[in-house]
């Protein structure tokens, strides 16, 4: 009788309350019902951990490449140009342009990705000939100037989506009577030493054995004053940087830009190669710029409005090849 007394008693009673117990298929509604709230409260956790992820700046430990450094060092070197109007050039305060206020809006999406509001942010100055050196040692993580992407440079560097399509052309005095390359045949001509211009003019100088002597000097204002001393008779350079310094010279009438374009070139900002994270990021930041109309506001702001520090007007409209990249945003070089 014990033994039955024990079998008896269970949860649901004694054997007397035994036949309000459930039966079989009760209980395995019961228990199947346990489950499915107990899934339903793991989904609602899941759910809003994932959110909450979503929401949350990425964690050191996931981080890779740029974003790490920039994380780990507290802030973020920007490369820039000193004159490269309209694009990236210091007008008495700041580092400002065209090129400049993509790369602060990338510096922006920097420091929301990685949480960190008050990110320093450090300028260097860099040239054409020691942009891409000081990149690849990690003395600059980023620099949007006036540097063009070429299939050549993809060998050390990556390249974001170009924000910029221009010609390549020359600037000379009106006096001089030249209007196009072939007038520069035996002449001194300057161009800046790095840049895809100088490799195109001295291609062009070899294959219509043009003569002409060419100087490659530090940078573009460099260049642009052998023009004015008449130690050259033409600057050869990207027709938006002739255009700039033709704008703020004293005497602009006193200058033609002028040539068949040598060719059709991409600004891009520049970073380290195998980087995709932050390729990713800038990419992002331009191609939202590009569809959502923001770059063509940002661009008539550079190029056909007052520009500091002197208010001068490049009166340089809009172009049809730029309007296309703008609604069709990509990274791809035009060499």
């Amino acid at each position: 009788m014990k033994v039955a007394a024990r079998r008896g008693a269970s949860a649901w009673g004694t054997a007397a309350g035994a036949r309000y117990a459930p039966t079989v298929p009760a209980t395995r509604m019961i228990r199947a019902a346990r489950v499915a709230q107990s899934m339903r409260c793991t989904l609602i956790a899941l759910v809003a951990f994932g959110a909450a992820s979503l929401a949350c700046p990425a964690h050191a430990e996931e981080l890779t490449g740029t974003l790490k450094k920039i994380h780990d060092d507290g802030v973020v070197v920007l490369g820039v140009r000193e004159a490269s109007i309209p694009f990236s050039y210091f007008d008495g305060k700041s580092t400002v342009g065209y090129s400049q206020t993509i790369a602060l809006q990338i510096v922006d999406e920097i420091k929301k990705t990685l949480g960190l509001p008050q990110l320093k942010v450090h300028e260097i100055t860099v040239t054409s000939s020691n942009r891409t050196p000081m990149l690849l040692n990690n003395q600059i993580d980023l620099e949007c100037g006036s540097t063009t992407h070429t299939v050549e440079r993809e060998n050390v560097a990556a390249f974001s989506n170009s924000f910029f399509q221009y010609a390549v052309r020359m600037i000379a005095r009106k006096s001089s009577g030249i209007t196009d390359f072939p007038d520069l045949a035996g002449k001194t001509v300057v161009t800046t030493a790095g840049t895809s211009d100088e490799r195109l003019l001295r291609r062009m100088n070899t294959e219509k054995h043009l003569n002409m002597r060419i100087t490659s000097v530090r940078d573009h204002p460099d260049a642009f004053a052998a023009l004015k001393d008449d130690r050259a008779v033409a600057f050869v350079m990207d027709e938006p940087i002739v255009y700039g310094f033709k704008a703020t010279d004293p005497h602009p009438e006193d200058f033609v830009v002028t040539g068949t374009p040598l060719g059709y070139e991409v600004y891009a900002c520049m970073f380290r190669k195998g980087d995709e994270p932050f390729r990713t990021l800038v990419n992002g930041v331009i191609a939202r710029g590009q569809t959502a109309g923001d770059a063509e506001r940002l661009y008539n702001q550079w190029f056909t409005q007052p520009i500091p520090p002197h208010g001068i007007n490049l009166n340089f409209p809009l172009s049809e090849q730029n309007r296309t990249l703008f609604a069709h945003p990509n990274d791809r070089a035009l060499d």
